[in-house]
């Protein structure tokens, strides 16, 4: 009610009475490149403010222009014909230029014109003709001009629809009693005179036909202080909201004893305000004591010069204002703080209700200030660079202080311990109210022992610097809590969990890094956390407030994330709690591809957050390969290839056994030769005396002569190929079907793949297509279709051929003497039961003979069966 009041009233006065700067009122505008004013709202409006304009653009203004400000310009003068062009025109403004007249057919046109504003120009009479056809005004500002009297015409009786009228200005030196006759049956709801600073007569009963709401005086009674008394007679036994005194006394300080304000008790107002001026310890009490009797409960004294008064004696008690009931009382802007005692005691504040001290500067209060103020509910003494040793003494005996105070304005001060000013308040038993914002509250060091009224529902203390540990200082029955802007950077739930009735809590632009989970607070109900650094937040952090019905979280560093879209999804489609400033200030920060994404927008895959549908999919997808691995080691046969893995560890482990035993024995062969068992014929009789029976043999080794009983046939295999330069597979339908033989070659592709595929040799005895080769072949179709190998010709005459081929592949049997005596001799014949106990193809084994010493290689070979034909009685032919 305060501040509405006054806002409207000092709306009115301080515009039409002082000089408010152009800047003040000029708001930045664009224009039109070339054109002076900005035309907007449809063509309803016309910016013209502050454009050095010395004429009225006419041709610019559209013919529906219904507000047109040329105000801060350098018109000279307003011609017929300047406005014609505007008949809707409803307010002209044209205050702050240099006018000095305006046409008597100015307004001609204009019949709709209800708001005209002619402030501070340089009119040396009131422009009454000009302003007869407006029938329709409603408010007229033309004060502080250059007219030096203030009589109105009396065609100002036919503006019956006026409700705001200003005049006067420097030169007018009084007032006469037919000055404003004509106005005398218009109810005006605002009324302001302004008369020079050195006001030379006022006629008694000038101001008696005002009819007003609100009324303003811009005069000083320095030279004539004894006028105020008939001014103030005038307008007695009448109502008004408001009265304005300015510059009461602008240069002097009232001397005289004869009480100026005597029929101010008279006076029926709910406002009397006295702005600028000089007031001494006489003068106010005057006012003091005439408003102990007067229906006036709001005094408000602003940008006052105060000064002690060197006649005033103090004479005990009776010099004091004890009976002062105002309901409000408005110290601003003092320029000394002895006002607060001027007459040495702080009695006069003793039946105010709502007591506001701002701008004053005090810099203590004495213990009997808090004693005397016994009738206060609101005490503001916000911006005054309080400290704690200001307000608080520990030698003063609070108890008992304050007992009516409901609401405490401290802010925009020094304050600095939560401490002294809970000590302060805590016999304060009716206050609820606390407002510290603006301090330099919240250090851990001065926010102990804290003991605060148990009243206290409301605590204001935003832009302030506190420490987590400081929220334990704050009284735990508040119901509303404001700390935004506190350089939070987390929060302690130990004191959140005692304050059990917090029901709204701002924590607006602080550092809050994250949101505790379960943030317990049974009553909240609003809570703000825009403007922190967290960025991450879900309803579990809120699912233990139950009546959270307002949340305001934009402005966060937030990480896009499926928990994210969550807590957006499931908070605005439940509607259970509104996010106040969703959506536009959602935006993500991370990842970096969704930077100031706004995040109404941002729409995760329904895979990627839905958790049982990812379980789904993984096990399904864990199956699928699975079975494609099983698959896979189905068709190539992987469980052999582990197997036979397998098997050259174990010989290759036994081998290291053997050698570390010294029973290990070298030896070398020019070949390693592999064949199906049903293929031993081919080899006894063609192969191997092709490749032996010569002057220079080639050693071979085969597993029916050359393995080493006892040993384990892996070993053998393993063994012999490695002790062999080269390695013949002899390819047929039944060496692939045999297992050996899939051994033989696998053993053979690892030595391969450690040394060189050129030490294979393929001999194919009969035709194979690679196609038909089972999948565990890979590496023999590949070599069948990229490595040239050596085909058995069926023709006796390509015989010769292929056995020179051989033979070149073979290179030349070289030994060396050291070499052929390492080579085991030979004790069983060729095509004799093996020595080794190698299985038949059909699965038998075959049984083994004892070694027979002394029969050579010849000997065994000359127990066999001839061949059909000899390799050596061969012809060599190109086989076609």
């Amino acid at each position: 009610m305060m501040i509405c009041t006054w806002m409207t009233f000092s709306s009115f006065l301080l515009t039409s009475l002082t000089f408010p700067t152009p800047s003040s009122s000029a708001p930045p505008v664009t224009y039109a490149e070339g054109k002076p004013c900005r035309i907007y709202n449809s063509g309803r409006s016309a910016d013209c403010l502050g454009r050095q304009l010395d004429y009225v653009p006419w041709r610019q203004l559209p013919a529906t222009i219904q507000d047109l400000d040329l105000s801060y310009n350098e018109l000279q003068a307003v011609h017929a014909g300047d406005l014609d062009r505007l008949p809707q025109l409803r307010i002209l403004q044209l205050q702050f230029n240099n006018i000095s007249h305006i046409d008597r057919n100015a307004f001609k046109h204009n019949l709709l014109l209800e708001h005209l504003n002619i402030f501070n120009n340089s009119l040396q009479e009131i422009p009454a003709t000009a302003l007869e056809p407006l029938s329709n005004l409603k408010q007229l500002l033309m004060s502080n001009n250059l007219y030096r009297h203030a009589t109105l015409a009396d065609s100002f009786s036919k503006l019956v629809k006026l409700q705001v009228l200003s005049m006067g200005g420097p030169l007018v030196e009084g007032l006469k009693k037919e000055d404003f006759q004509p106005l005398k049956n218009i109810k005006l709801q605002g009324f302001a005179i302004k008369c020079s600073n050195n006001l030379s007569y006022y006629v008694p009963g000038s101001l008696e036909v005002i009819q007003t709401r609100q009324l303003g005086f811009d005069m000083a009674f320095d030279q004539q202080p004894k006028a105020l008394i008939p001014l103030l007679h005038d307008i007695a036994n009448k109502t008004f909201s408001a009265i304005q005194f300015r510059n009461l006394f602008e240069f002097m300080y009232y001397v005289g004893e004869e009480d100026l304000f005597q029929d101010l008790r008279y006076v029926i107002a709910h406002q009397l305000i006295f702005h600028r001026g000089k007031f001494n310890e006489n003068i106010l009490r005057m006012v003091l004591m005439n408003l102990e009797v007067t229906p006036i409960k709001w005094l408000t004294l602003q940008y006052i010069d105060f000064a002690r008064s060197p006649t005033f004696i103090d004479s005990g008690g009776g010099s004091s204002i004890t009976d002062l009931a105002l309901d409000e009382l408005d110290l601003w802007y003092i320029s000394n703080p002895d006002v607060l005692r001027f007459d040495w005691r702080f009695t006069w504040f003793n039946k105010i209700k709502r007591l506001s001290i701002q701008f004053v500067y005090f810099n203590s209060v004495p213990c009997d200030a808090w004693l005397e103020m016994g009738g206060v509910e609101i005490l503001d003494v916000s911006n005054n660079r309080l400290k704690n040793e200001y307000i608080f003494n520990q030698r003063c005996n609070y108890e008992g202080a304050m007992p009516n105070l409901h609401t405490f304005n401290a802010s925009t001060n020094e304050l600095s311990s939560l401490q002294d000013l809970s000590s302060l308040t805590s016999t304060f038993q009716r206050l609820q109210v606390v407002d510290v914002s603006n301090n330099q509250l919240g250090s851990a060091a001065n926010s102990r022992d804290c003991v605060w009224p148990q009243n206290i529902t409301r605590v204001i203390a935003h832009h302030n610097q506190f420490e987590s540990e400081a929220l334990g200082c704050l009284p735990s029955t508040v119901q509303f809590l404001d700390l935004s802007y506190c350089n939070l950077d987390q929060l302690d739930m130990l004191f959140f969990q005692k304050t059990n009735n917090l029901q709204e809590l701002l924590l607006s632009g602080n550092k809050i890094k994250f949101i505790p989970s379960k943030w317990k607070s049974p009553s909240m109900q609003f809570l703000t956390l825009d403007g922190n650094s967290f960025g991450v937040i879900s309803m579990e952090s809120f699912s233990e407030m139950p009546q959270l019905s307002r949340l305001r979280a934009g402005n966060n560093p937030y990480h896009c994330t499926c928990e994210l879209h969550a807590f957006i999804q499931d908070t605005v489609s439940k509607e259970k709690v509104n996010l106040t400033d969703w959506p536009w200030n959602y935006r993500c920060y991370h990842p970096e591809p969704f930077l100031n994404t706004l995040i109404s927008k941002y729409f995760p895959g329904q895979v990627a957050c839905d958790i049982r549908l990812v379980i789904i999919i993984s096990v399904a997808v864990t199956t699928a390969v699975i079975l494609i691995l099983v698959l896979i080691c189905y068709i190539f046969d992987l469980p052999w290839y582990t197997k036979a893995t397998y098997q050259i560890i174990r010989a290759k482990y036994r081998a290291h056994k053997e050698k570390a035993a010294g029973e290990s024995e070298t030896f070398t062969y020019h070949a390693f030769i592999s064949y199906s068992h049903f293929d031993a014929e081919w080899v006894r009789e063609q192969l191997l005396p092709c490749l032996e029976n010569n002057s220079n043999p080639y050693r071979l080794c085969i597993h029916e002569r050359d393995f080493m009983p006892g040993k384990w046939i892996i070993d053998n295999i393993i063994e012999n190929i490695e002790n062999s330069r080269k390695i013949i597979f002899v390819l047929s339908r039944h060496f692939v079907n045999s297992e050996w033989c899939n051994y033989e070659l696998y053993f053979a592709q690892q030595r391969a793949m450690a040394k060189t595929f050129s030490d294979v040799i393929l001999v194919v005895k009969e035709p194979i297509d690679p196609r038909s080769l089972p999948s565990k072949y890979c590496k023999l179709k590949k070599m069948l279709s990229t490595k040239t190998y050596l085909e058995w010709p069926q023709q006796l005459n390509q015989q010769a051929f292929f056995w020179s081929q051989l033979k070149s592949v073979l290179g030349r049997p070289t030994l060396t003497r050291e070499e052929a005596q390492s080579v085991k001799s030979r004790s069983s014949s060729v095509g004799a039961v093996s020595a080794t106990g190698r299985p038949l193809e059909d699965g038998r084994p075959e049984l083994e003979k004892p070694e027979v010493a002394g029969i050579n290689r010849t000997n065994e070979l000359s127990n066999q069966r001839p061949i059909s034909q000899p390799c050596s009685q061969l012809k060599t032919k190109t086989p076609k």
